[in-house]
């Protein structure tokens, strides 16, 4: 017979899965789906928002930050992320700067669900599942659709200073699925390089869902042929 911790484990997990599965729940009909009490469900749930698993507004109780976060880390294992892969890595090879994939998460912001760190000494770091405000970032600026129409947006001085993110929009078909970006040390980049980037950038995003090989960049280079002269520190 399980134990009393066992059980307050599985009795969690039954109200997260619960909360996930109809998006926003009352107490009441989460206590129901999971054949518990109200006033247990309503101390697990506590529990759950306490630890960011679920949130709780007007409607009910919502999924948390911190399942997003997880969702986006398993993520890293599965297809959109495996496609983006070589096209990351490229980015890496080409420009010897730190390069992600960033999805829609929710209450206005977005999500790392792929990350490589680049390789100069000094570069922009950071993970996966790591959460950005859409507002006033490059790659918030393409998951809302405000890419111009040279397919990519360049924001100096976004969430962090003396930063430059150059980032573009991968689609399928008419719909934004993602945001790929490259993250500079502002000193290391000029208004021409960051437009020589972002046109490496639009072309990398494009080929993840196009083709297996990338898309040739502007001019007949190959997407990571053309290296970002970085200035000397």
């Amino acid at each position: 017979m399980a134990d009393a911790s066992t059980r307050t484990v599985e009795r969690a997990l039954l109200l997260l899965g619960t909360v996930c599965d109809r998006g926003v729940v009352s107490l009441a009909d989460a206590a129901r789906d999971a054949t518990l009490s109200a006033s247990t469900a309503l101390r697990l749930l506590r529990t759950l928002e306490s630890t960011g698993f679920v949130r709780k507004d007007d409607d009910g109780y919502r999924p948390g930050m911190r399942i997003v976060q997880l969702g986006a880390q398993a993520l890293s294992h599965e297809s959109l992320v495996s496609l983006a892969g070589a096209a990351l890595d490229r980015l890496v090879g080409g420009t010897g700067e730190s390069a992600y994939l960033n999805v829609p998460a929710d209450d206005g912001h977005g999500i790392y669900i792929a990350v490589r760190e680049g390789t100069h000494s000094v570069r922009h770091t950071s993970w996966v599942g790591r959460r950005i405000p859409l507002t006033g970032t490059a790659a918030g600026k393409v998951l809302a659709g405000e890419a111009p129409s040279c397919g990519y947006v360049v924001v100096r001085n976004g969430i962090e200073p003396d930063v430059t993110a150059v980032a573009a929009p991968v689609m399928i078909g008419d719909r934004i699925a993602a945001s790929l970006s490259v993250v500079v040390p502002s000193y290391r980049i000029s208004e021409q390089q960051a437009d020589t980037l972002g046109e490496l950038v639009a072309a990398e995003a494009r080929s993840i869902l196009n083709t297996s090989t990338a898309t040739p960049a502007p001019g007949g280079t190959h997407p990571g042929d053309t290296e970002i002269q970085g200035e000397s520190a």
